[in-house]
């Protein structure tokens, strides 16, 4: 039986629901406005230079004035704080490190006990810190549901449930008739309803309250300046001058955090591909077009094929609709010029009434796109260079508001020399499979993702490309 995703065309109807669409994330067109932090200007000296203001990076700041407040802190953000992945995803807050616990068993079978215990514990610790530092970022408990929309998804599902159980999660199996109690679509067979470490908050909303929490601590901020260079002074006590047209930060260390943008080391452009992620988001749903749909437990849902999508209610009860494209252009670019991909726009609009053609009429009041920096094992990875003196996080593929936390604090770990339980694991030492060159790699984007389509209609079989590719570890995830 195929997904229930139409192989035809969108309609006009279906295009013109997105037509009059801002073309802006709409999370960040929910915040009010506010002048942004100065740039740099001139030479500065600091103790910590961190680039990159979304969600890592400002963690991170957290976490350095939190291990020492008299630390000298200096964010460096080449637009506005959040305006990258940290506030265009879709909020989900989930704990898993590894990208989930099929991923997390498949790559590191002997440390996932471990990395899911870590997870849960980061969990805990972001929730805790939102309520120390007062940040509101619409936090929702609600958990999570993978729904089911193929007979075989629904054959597996009891014992993926009995795997997370395994681990510790509180899960549910819905039937057909308990999944359509929860939220109405003619496209539910079933689903999971894993309700443990995973909530939703507002994406945006979050990474101001951190850029909030980061200034009342001390943390020198500047916006809208791009970081073009690191040096390496010399000596025992050298540090790294990080570059920027306006100026210069001489700091002790760096920590980069700079997502699916170029890297300020060359050595990290072979594991990262920059991939465009797409999202529509409805205008307030009425009162009746609510309960035509349920959806009273307001829980995140995204559905299990390679091409996937992601929902969610925003509080004032607009649908989220995300995903399924996984889009790579030749070379890897990234910007605003990217973000409008009306292809994409289409199928997510169709998709969006398929499943629930009980909105038929609903318009869409916000389209956008962004960067998602993925790397071959799913999840974030970890390294230094110059001596120690620069450590990075990168590559958390689209489940990062909650890993930030995990991954800012072991780079920071990592370029204080702290040795710690999570910086002797094999997740961070190691490295994931390296993308191949251009043109190379562009053509196995392109072939991996057909193969993808083709075992979306084929039951989720998997041909001989795709079996390879996980025998070498190396992926690309939709």
């Amino acid at each position: 039986m195929p997904r229930p995703w139409p192989t035809t065309p969108p309609t006009a109807a279906e295009r013109a629901a997105y037509a009059d669409a801002r073309n802006v994330p709409f999370w960040l067109d929910d915040l009010p406005e506010r002048e942004p932090d100065t740039p740099l200007v001139g030479v500065t000296d600091a103790d910590l230079c961190i680039v990159g203001g979304g969600y890592t990076g400002l963690w991170a700041a957290l976490h350095a004035k939190a291990d020492d407040p008299s630390r000298d802190v200096v964010v460096l953000e080449a637009d506005r704080v959040g305006w990258g992945a940290s506030g265009r995803n879709g909020g989900f807050l989930i704990a898993s490190l590894t990208h989930g616990l099929g991923n997390g068993l498949a790559r590191f079978p002997d440390e996932v006990a471990t990395l899911e215990r870590l997870g849960l514990e980061n969990y805990e610790g972001l929730k805790a810190d939102l309520a120390r530092h007062g940040i509101d970022a619409q936090l929702e408990e609600t958990g999570a549901i993978d729904a089911l929309v193929e007979p075989h998804e629904v054959a597996g599902a009891q014992e993926d449930a009995e795997l997370a159980r395994s681990y510790g999660h509180d899960v549910e199996v819905l039937d057909a008739e308990a999944m359509r109690a929860q939220v109405d679509s003619p496209t539910y067979l079933g689903g999971i309803w894993d309700r443990t470490g995973a909530a939703l908050v507002h994406p945006a909303k979050l990474a101001a309250g951190l850029r909030e929490a980061a200034l009342a601590v001390g943390v020198r901020l500047h916006e809208r300046t791009q970081a073009t260079g690191l040096e390496r002074r010399g000596g025992s006590g050298g540090g790294v001058t990080v570059t920027a047209p306006g100026g210069a930060v001489r700091a002790r260390r760096v920590l980069l955090a700079t997502n699916a943008f170029p890297p300020l080391l060359a050595r990290l452009k072979a594991y990262i591909v920059p991939v465009y992620d797409y999202a529509l988001m409805t205008e307030p749903l009425t009162a009746s077009q609510k309960a035509a749909i349920g959806w009273n437990g307001r829980q995140g849902i995204g559905d299990q094929g390679n091409h996937f999508h992601y929902y969610r209610l925003s509080a004032d009860d607009r649908i989220l609709w995300g995903g399924y494209d996984a889009v790579y252009r030749r070379g890897g670019p990234v910007g605003a010029h990217l973000e409008d991909h009306d292809p994409t726009f289409g199928r997510l609009s169709q998709n969006f009434f398929t499943t629930f053609p009980q909105l038929r009429g609903v318009r869409f009041s916000h389209r956008w796109g962004g960067a998602i920096d993925t790397c071959s094992r799913f999840s974030v990875f970890f390294g230094t260079a110059m001596g120690g003196r620069v450590s990075y996080a990168l590559g958390y593929t689209g489940l990062g508001v909650c890993s930030t936390r995990f991954g800012a604090r072991v780079a920071l770990d990592l370029v204080d020399g702290r040795e710690t339980e999570a910086t002797a694991l094999k997740y961070v030492r190691g490295k994931p499979v390296p993308f191949p060159p251009e043109p190379l790699r562009a053509g196995v984007i392109a072939l991996t993702t057909r193969e993808m389509t083709r075992a979306d209609r084929n039951e989720g079989r998997r041909g001989p490309w795709l079996s390879t590719l996980d025998r070498l570890g190396l992926g690309f995830d939709s």
